[in-house]
Formats: C-alpha cells, structure tokens, sequence
C-alpha cells in the first residue's frame, strides 16, 4: 500500500496523514479520515491563491467517500484505502489499427517531496504557500509510447499484463487501490480494432474497451501535439529537416491530412472543432495493394525498402522524354518532372518481369505520394488554409515519402505553402484517446511543463529502467553488453524485435544504407515524455518568441562533429569518476561500461541524423549524457571531488574576506569579478581545466588564476557594471532590490568567487537569491548542496551568517545576544532555489515554479559559468539588469562565440531591456 505523502498524482502536502497534531489536529482514525476529506474536496472547488499555473477542472479529482486507515494508524504515515476511487484505469489507451497496434500509457514520478523547515522558510519569504499550490492534485509522471504489429496482440496483451497498465500500473494494483481495482476496468480505445479485439480483452485482461471516435481522437491528439510540444512539428525537403514552432494564438484553422490505407482531408478549426472536407480512396492501402501485386512484396515495410534502390526514370515519362531532353520553360516544368507516371510502360515492349522491382515501387510510390500532395494543397486553397500537416501509417517516418509529398505542396503552391509532418504522428489517434478520459487535465499542459527524454530503448515499469522489458538493471546492461556485440553491423540503432522479447528495445542493422534519404530515418525520434506541472517559463524574459537558449549551431556538420569528438574524448575520464563514485566495485565496472557502450550509440544516431530527436543543441547534448548516466544508476559522479574541493575552498576563505574588507569599494568590487572569472576555471567538463588539476592544487590554480586577470578582458562591460552599482561622481544608485545569482560549480567556483559576491550585494541591502540545479551534473554544485556551504561560511561571516538566517538557510541556528536572549536580525534574506535542471546548461524557458516566483522580485540576474552565460543564454535578453561572467575553457567556442582563446574572460553587463 502506498501512502498520501506528496504523491504527484494523488496527494498533495495537505494531505499528509499522520498522528501528529500539527498536521491533522487529532491522531483519531475518524478525525484523520475527515481532514483529508474536508481538504480534498476543498482542493477541488477554490482556485488556489497566488498559483500562476492556470488547472480546469478536468484535473484528477480524488474520490474521498469510505476513505479509511488500512492497517496500524498510529504509524507516521498510515495507507490510507480509498475504495471508490476511480482514476485507476486512466493510464492506458490505445488506437488499434489494421497494421499496428498504438498504446500511449502513463507512469508516475517518483515520490521526492521535500518538506523540511528550510524548503517552509524559503516558500514564506517568497510568498508561496506549499500547501495552497498543492492543494490539488498533479498529474506529474511519463508518457510513453509503444507500438505493436496488429498480427502480434498476444505480445501486447502480455506487455500490458505485465505491467499492469489495465489497472493503473504496478504502483495503483499493488498499492492503495488494492488487488480488485481492475474488476469492471475500462480502457479507451479507438480504431477498427476496438471493435474487433473487444472480447479478446475482454477475456484476457478482463477489461472492458471504451471506443472513442477515431476523427475525433486524430484531431485532439494532434491539436495536443501542436500546442504542447516544441519541436513537433517539421519540413522535410531533400532530405533535411527544420522544425517549425507553432504560435497557439495561429495555429488554427489548418488542414490535417491522414494518410492510412485511404486518405482524410480533415479542417481543424479548434479544439473539438473540425469538419472532414475530403479525401481520396488513393493512399497507403493503394501503394501496398499494388506494390504487392507488382512486385510481390510481403511487407509494407519491404516495398519502401525496394524503393530506396530504385529508379523511376525507367518507367515514369518524364518532360524532358517529351521535349527531347529540354525543360518546358514555358510553363515552368522541368526535364525531370513526371509528365505521365508508368508512361514509358506504353511504347516499350517490355513485360512486367522485365521491369525492376525497385524501380516499380519507387514510381508508384512517387505517383501516390504527388497525387495525395496536389488534392492537399488544393483543398488547403479552397477553404483558405495556411498550414498543411500530413500524418498516418503511409508516412511512418520515411524520408522519401516526405520529400516527394512536401515537393508536391511546393510545386503546386509555387512555394507559398510548405507541407509539415509531425514526429509523433503514428500516435495521433492513441494520444488523443487518452485525453478522452475526462479527468487527465492535459488539455492545460503548457509547452514549458513538458519535457522529452531520450533513453535507450522502450521504457520499462515506471520509467526508472529502459530497454526492452525486463525485471532489474542487471538485465539491462546484460542487454546492452549484448547489444555491443553486434557493434561492427550497426551503423545506427533501429527498434527490432530482438528473440524472447516483447519486440520493444532491440536493435539492428538498418534495412537500409544508401545516400540521404533512408527508409529508417526517423526510427528514434519518439521518447518518453515528462509530464511535469511544476516548470515555468522565467518570467523576466524580455521576448519569449525569440529566445533561444543554445548557442552553438550544430546543423553544421563540421560543429556537429566537432563537438561529438570533445564529448567521446571526455568519456573515458567521465568513465573512471562514474565508477569511483559507486565504490568501484564489479557491479559499478559493469554500469559504466554500459553507459558508455549506450551514449555513444546516441552520438552515433544522431551524428547520422542530428534531427533525429529534435532539434538539436550543445545544451541537448550535454543533458543527454547527464540523463543517460542516471539511466545506468549514476546519481553524482562527482560526489566526492566536490567534497573535497569544497571543504578546500572553505579553509581559505576567511582570508579572503579579510583582504575584500581592507579594500576601498571600488577596488573590492573589481577584485570580486576577477574572484568570479577566476574561480570559474574549475570545470571538470573541460578537459584542458582536467589537464590543469594535474599540475596543482585547487588553491595553487585559483591564485594562478587570479594572478593572470588582467583588463580588458575579452568581453569587458566591467565599467558599466561598476556605474550601476556605485554611480559616478556625487550620484549614487538606489541598490537593486533582489539579485538571482545562476552559481555553477562546486569547490572555488561558488566559495572564492560566488559568495563574495552574493556578500557584496548583501552588503548593499540587496535580496540575494543562489540558483543552483536540481539535480547533480559534472561538478556543478545543487540546491541540496549549497546550503551546506553557505552555513560553513557563514561560521566566520557575520554578514552571511544574518542573511542566511533571514533567508531561512540556517533555521536551526540559535543566534543569542550578551543577555541569551535570540537575535533579532534585520538583515535582506539570502535565499537558495533549485533551478528544476539537471545539466551544465539551463534552458529558461523550463525553469522551477520555485525560481519563476522569486524571479518576480527580482532585478538583476548573474549567469555564471559557460554552461549558463556561454553555451546558452549569451545571447538572450531580459527584463532586468543582467550580468553574464565565464572564463572561457574551449578554443573552439572561443573562437566562435567572442572571437579570442582559450582562458579568455567574458564579463557582458547589459540593462533592463
């Protein structure tokens, strides 16, 4: 049995059921049992104060009546029986079409509540009430997205049994709900085979299909899509792909056209709101007819694998065959455009066998394709529609397909339109039928709130382990090491159904090896994803529509491989500290040589297709290696080091201070930002600062370091900084009121250069807020690690010790005077927030509901580091004062981004836009 506490799901901290007084006011069963009653249903009918993230009401609603105590109730958190709920079945829906079988499915995040007496502290003073933004409940957890032949339902029956899927997951049957939850369980379902596999359901699983509308699932699946995922949407014209963000206030009306065995022209007007407009009988079932007939293929999938090697010049008639080999300017078709598809089959004296294979599929492919582009563009026309979007079985990520489908749109369009596809696209009709349940609350998911995942292989019970499905980690790298073996064959990894599987994770070679365009292209582009109500956008953004948090363009092949070199040279290093961390034992070997073993697989997948996963960025690659290295059980590679440095960097400090407090103010505040820009040389990520670790210690560097800041530097705004904070002649500056300080790494980088910093400001009665990640990354220093620091520092820092007490940094200090009586300190609060990121990067645009609120007050920012201020954010603008510091540690983003080298400094102050 699960208990209430902070289940991102179900509970909320209101609801914490415990027998102390504090929290339900009574340690009876009947007065527990009322509490949550009477905060539940208050849950569900007052909008919470203060809360930016808009709920409807479609929200999982929790169901309270006969709630009861199940076992001991004396117990700290007692499980609590909530025998009429009925969420449990709304984590699974499926589409099953006559070819495969689609199935969008819903796991939980893990519990990691964190309520202590700082996290209160810190909420109060910057007016949030925990219990008033979780008074509701959440769906927080993963979607994931799985697919089956339609000839092979045993094996998707077996894969949703074993995960329980048709009774709420493991969690739910195991777990509060109890053991009977899935008696008289419903499941959505939309498709023809709904209808044909209902009482084969019915008998194995004892699930009932609840049939959803297949045009209005299509359509609700892909308005989600549009307006909930970035980089859904793409072009694809000669084989190269650029995403399109679509702007919600412009999406509708577009055209939305499915191409399955026939086709459906279907205006989509808004949510809920469509019309199908028109269709045509020739579609996918057409080319697969055919191509049966003339080719004798088995396979849908064969037949686009023949077209690949063909060559429709030997059966279609072309212009130039009409025109002797020359363009017909005069109406603007060229030589090599189709005048007649299988036009040569006429005059020749050829029969069927005498006619390649290949070079059949590939002109009758060619035919349908253009055909079903024309009627597109030419409805989009006749109802006056700027967006074009083709999904369907018939698409299925073939490159070919959507190379000649977007020439058509192009042609008869003379360019005005461009045909768009979706990476989703073979789940439309799935995702839409798991929206159908009425208490989802999906439809008010922002695009911030969702973010994709990239693991290796399908996903596992729960989203904690992927691959294909197996029972713990040990299999998993079993199969990775299995995997590997196969290494020689494999140009990049494709899904397979690998032997004793369910068909979910394996891999092999590619069917096909040829030239840009290839028939898998788009094999890996779906991942899992995080539904996570909690990330904002930042909301000192000076213009969200064109911020861009990456700074180095990867579309350029050289960049791209340039940076997946620096990244493959950097494994090794990253390797070894991995193992060490976990205690170096066998099992740890093991771990890291299969996470190795998976994120070159992602380097090699993507450095064949860089869109593969989206649209790509240094930041993308860089928290792919920190997620991928999770996935293999690596919490904090660098746990100890940073310990270790820090403890280091703590010994010094007090001299530092001491020599800041001898200084005149302006020369403090000089020596302050080269302390910054100094201590930023600490960066296990660079393999030129590894390099330099070699040759001394942590002290020994930073004075180095400090030694060698000598102005201008490469990037120099120091003087307009300095007139900001110190005004010029008799005129001096009103102080800010709150400065959010993005510290980055662990040991000199935050001790020696960002707390002297963040004193300063206090100094000055500045509001200081540290923004540090949420989860660990490299030697990047977390929320969960700086208090520890500052409370250290704190010991030989009068004016630290003040405000970390004010911010609620040292809650259990009893700070007396002379009399014994405790303090009462009017110091500006120094506060610590967690970023909601796990990489060296930050992409602003997700950020913690926790930094967005005390982003609010706020008005100055300090980015720091080159993941923060370099490899993102340089370029962007906000609202407020902005100081970005790096020194920078790679020659080649050196030369690209500020046009100097290596060990440059880069100190860019830039005004309230």
């Amino acid at each position: 049995m699960t208990s209430f506490k902070e289940d991102p799901v179900l509970g909320s901290n209101d609801m914490i059921i415990n027998k102390e007084g504090s929290e339900t006011g009574s340690s009876s069963r009947s007065t527990v049992v009322e509490k949550a009653r009477e905060e539940g249903q208050s849950g569900r009918d007052m909008a919470p104060a203060g809360n930016s993230i808009h709920r409807s009401a479609s929200r999982p609603q929790l169901d309270l009546s006969k709630a009861a105590i199940q076992g001991n109730f004396e117990e700290r958190d007692p499980t609590i029986l909530l025998p009429n709920q009925s969420d449990d079945i709304s984590h699974l829906a499926l589409d099953i079409g006559g070819s495969l079988i689609k199935l969008v499915y819903f796991s939980r995040h893990e519990d990691r509540s964190n309520n202590d007496k700082r996290t209160k502290t810190l909420q109060e003073k910057l007016g949030i009430s925990n219990g008033s933004r979780r008074s509701f409940p959440v769906l927080g957890g993963r979607l994931h997205f799985v697919k089956f032949e339609t000839t092979k339902i045993n094996e998707c029956l077996e894969f949703i049994s074993s995960k329980q899927l048709h009774c709420g997951g493991v969690d739910a049957c195991n777990g509060l709900l109890g053991a009977s939850a899935n008696q008289n369980a419903v499941i959505k379902a939309t498709g023809g085979g709904a209808y044909k596999f209902a009482d084969l359901f019915k008998d194995r699983l004892g699930v009932s299909l609840d049939k959803e509308d297949e045009m209005d699932c299509l359509v609700a699946g892909a308005n989600f899509l549009l307006k909930a995922i970035r980089h859904e949407a793409f072009t694809h014209m000669e084989g190269q792909k650029e995403f399109v963000q679509m702007d919600d206030n412009d999406l509708f009306p577009y055209l939305l056209v499915n191409i399955g065995s026939g086709v459906s022209m279907i205006k989509v007007d808004g949510d809920g709101k469509f019309q199908r407009v028109s269709g045509t009988n020739v579609g996918g079932g057409t080319y697969w007819g055919l191509g049966k007939l003339l080719t004798k293929c088995k396979s849908f999938d064969e037949l686009l694998e023949l077209s690949q090697r063909g060559d429709n010049r030997t059966i279609d008639m072309l212009v130039g065959d009409i025109y002797g080999g020359t363009d017909y300017n005069k109406i603007g078709l060229s030589a090599s455009t189709i005048a007649s598809s299988f036009g040569k089959a006429i005059s020749e004296q050829k029969e069927l066998e005498d006619y390649s294979p290949e070079d059949i599929s590939l002109s009758l492919l060619r035919m349908i394709s253009y055909n079903i582009g024309q009627i597109s563009y030419l409805n989009a026309l006749r109802f006056g529609l700027k967006r074009i979007f083709f999904g369907g079985f018939f698409i299925r990520g073939h490159a070919y397909t959507m190379d000649t489908i977007s020439f058509a749109v192009q042609f008869w369009s003379k360019g005005e339109m461009q045909a768009m596809f979706l990476r989703h696209e073979g789940f439309l009709g799935a995702l839409g039928a798991f929206m159908s349940y009425e208490k989802h609350g999906l439809d008010d998911l922002m695009v911030h709130q969702l973010v994709e995942r990239f693991p290796m292989g399908a996903p596992y019970t729960g989203g904690k382990i992927h691959g294909p499905p197996l029972g713990d980690l040990n299999e998993k790298i079993s199969w990775m090491q299995k995997f590997v073996l196969k290494g020689t064959e494999i140009t990049a990894p494709v899904p397979m159904a690998p032997p004793g599987t369910t068909g979910l994770g394996g891999f092999e070679v590619p069917s096909s090896k040829g030239g840009t365009l290839r028939s898998d292209a788009s094999a890996l582009n779906i991942g899992v994803l995080h539904l996570v109500p909690t990330l904002e956008v930042f909301p000192l953004l000076a213009d969200l529509k064109t911020y861009e948090p990456n700074t180095i363009d990867l579309s350029d092949h050289n960049e791209l491989e340039y940076w997946f070199t620096v990244l493959s040279d950097h494994m090794p290093d990253l390797v070894d500290k991995a193992v060490a961390s976990e205690g170096g034992t066998d099992d740890a070997k093991r771990r890291g040589d299969a996470f190795a073993r998976a994120f070159s697989a992602h380097l090699a997948r993507l450095m064949e297709e860089p869109a593969a996963y989206g649209k790509l960025g240094l930041a993308n690659l860089l928290e792919l290696r920190e997620e991928c290295l999770r996935e293999f059980h690596f919490v904090d590679v660098y746990r100890t080091i940073k310990q270790r440095e820090n403890e280091a960097s703590l010994a010094v400090l007090p001299d530092l201070l001491m020599e800041l407090d001898s200084m005149t103010e302006e020369t403090r505040l000089l020596t302050l930002i080269e302390g910054v820009l100094a201590a930023n040389i600490f960066d296990w990520g660079s393999r030129a600062c590894v390099e330099l670790y070699h040759k001394g210690t942590i002290i020994e560097i930073y004075r180095m370091s400090r030694n060698k800041m000598q102005r201008p530097w490469r990037v120099d705004d120091f003087d307009l900084f300095k007139e900001r904070m110190l005004g010029s002649g008799d005129k001096k500056p009103l102080p800010h009121k709150r400065a959010l300080l993005f510290v980055d790494n662990s040991g000199a980088d935050i001790v020696l250069g960002m707390l002297p910093l963040a004193r300063e400001l206090l100094r000055r009665g500045t509001e200081v807020v540290l923004v540090a990640n949420s989860l660990p990354a490299l030697n990047d220093v977390t929320a969960m690690e700086v208090p520890e620091i500052v409370a250290e520092a704190a010991k030989h820092c009068d004016i630290l010790r003040r405000a970390a007490e004010a911010g609620g940094l040292l809650v259990d200090a009893m700070i007396t005077n002379s009399d014994g009586a405790k303090e009462n300190s009017s110091s500006v609060p120094l506060m610590v927030v967690a970023n909601g990121c796990g990489s060296p990067c930050i992409d602003l645009r997700q950020v913690s509901s926790e930094l967005a609120a005390a982003a609010m007050e706020a008005d100055l920012i300090i980015l720091e580091g080159m993941g923060r201020s370099l490899h993102t954010n340089f370029n962007a603008r906000f609202k407020c004062d902005a100081l970005k510091l790096a020194m920078v540690k790679n020659q080649r983003l050196a030369e690209k981004l500020i046009q100097g080298n290596i060990y440059d400094c880069v100190c860019r102050y830039e005004p309230a836009s």
